[in-house]
């Protein structure tokens, strides 16, 4: 008599994040918990009320906590201790997000009955600090460490000692049946843009995904290129600095788009994309959307984008905080259109393999399981 395997038991996932602000690690969590629900599980996200990603939240329909929790303070431990002890048990992990929410979970856990299992999930590649606290929080008070890209769990090993049996790379994975092209020609004219070749950034206005350098390349560029435009997709804080470069510069083929929902049109609208961070990166969801959307990328080194972009294949990887090298690359696609073609072809072709969503889903659901079973 034949048995079926019985199914595995849906989980219930606490994911934590303190951070107020907006960009790609809010999306991957928003992501991966609206990816859980549908695949049967329950996931909550407790953030800092009024936050970007507990407004978002609401609006995808992913049930949010709204707690104090923006700032390692006592009343923001307390307020965590509090709600720990009325709630750890309605979960069966907890999966932390940012510095300060990995702390408060720590640290409240410590007095509360029945704790599940806490998995870390590490977005960036900023330096981790070496203290006897850090790494009991990492390693002790952590069941596992999930890591947007394989560089950052090597470096983790390498730099902080940290187990690499202790850590697995997770790369964000992202909608591709959302993610896709659409006609060029189309999405400028219902976008209101005008129609010419177009280069594009989609990134949050911060000094480090490197806008600046990009402006220092565009002065030279929209010279020699003069049909060519420039679109910055994105918000931020540096929106008034580059705003006021711009405008000194009289470029009048620079646009500032600010923040879209409708990602995929306003990638589809550009010929080329670049992103010349040169601060800490796993790596960037608008990297493999713009992949995923048929387009060559020009980016930097830094983090793990090189395991999205392939250097000469997909796209090309410059030294970061180098305009000139930037500018050279760029003028190599904008100049040959054939080119263009090839490395967005290549790069459409990488992400229909490597970057849907499911496989992301997929490995935190079983680093959740095995979290549970020890």
């Amino acid at each position: 008599m034949s048995h079926t395997p019985a199914k595995p038991r849906a989980l219930r996932i606490l994911h934590t994040e303190s951070s107020c602000g907006w960009g790609g690690q809010e999306i991957r969590i928003l992501t991966e918990a609206a990816g859980m629900i549908a695949r049967g599980h329950a996931a909550t996200i407790l953030a800092c009320p009024d936050s970007n990603i507990a407004k978002a939240a609401k609006q995808r329909g992913i049930p949010v906590v709204e707690l104090p929790i923006f700032k390692k303070r006592p009343w923001s431990l307390w307020a965590m201790r509090q709600y720990l002890a009325r709630h750890a048990q309605d979960f069966d992990v907890i999966n932390t997000h940012s510095s300060t929410d990995a702390w408060l979970i720590a640290l409240a856990g410590l007095t509360v009955y029945g704790m599940p299992p806490v998995v870390r999930t590490r977005h960036v590649s900023t330096p981790v600090g070496r203290r006897p606290g850090t790494n009991w929080l990492y390693l002790s008070a952590t069941a596992h460490i999930a890591t947007t890209g394989e560089q950052l769990r090597r470096t983790l090993h390498q730099d902080n000692g940290f187990p690499l049996d202790r850590m697995t790379s997770v790369p964000t994975g992202i909608d591709l049946d959302y993610y896709q092209p659409h006609d060029r020609q189309a999405m400028r004219a219902k976008l209101r843009l005008p129609e010419r070749p177009t280069l594009g950034i989609l990134a949050t206005l911060r000094n480090w995904k490197g806008h600046s350098y990009l402006l220092d390349a565009w002065s030279n560029l929209c010279q020699r290129f003069p049909d060519w435009q420039l679109l910055l997709v994105g918000d931020g804080p540096q929106r008034n600095n580059l705003a006021r470069r711009v405008s000194e510069a009289g470029w009048t083929n620079v646009h500032f788009c600010g923040n879209q929902d409708n990602v995929p049109e306003w990638l589809s609208a550009m010929d080329l994309f670049t992103l010349p961070s040169y601060g800490s990166e796993g790596v960037p969801q608008s990297i493999m959307q713009a992949m995923a959307c048929g387009l060559p990328v020009v980016s930097t080194p830094v983090g793990a984008i090189a395991e999205a972009v392939i250097d000469g294949v997909t796209g090309v990887l410059v030294p970061p905080e180098n305009a000139v090298e930037l500018e050279a690359a760029l003028a190599r696609f904008m100049s040959d259109p054939t080119r263009r073609t090839q490395f967005g072809e290549a790069g459409l072709a990488r992400a229909r393999q490597r970057f849907g969503s499911e496989h992301m889903l997929d490995r935190m659901e079983t680093i959740f399981r095995d979290a549970i079973s020890r």
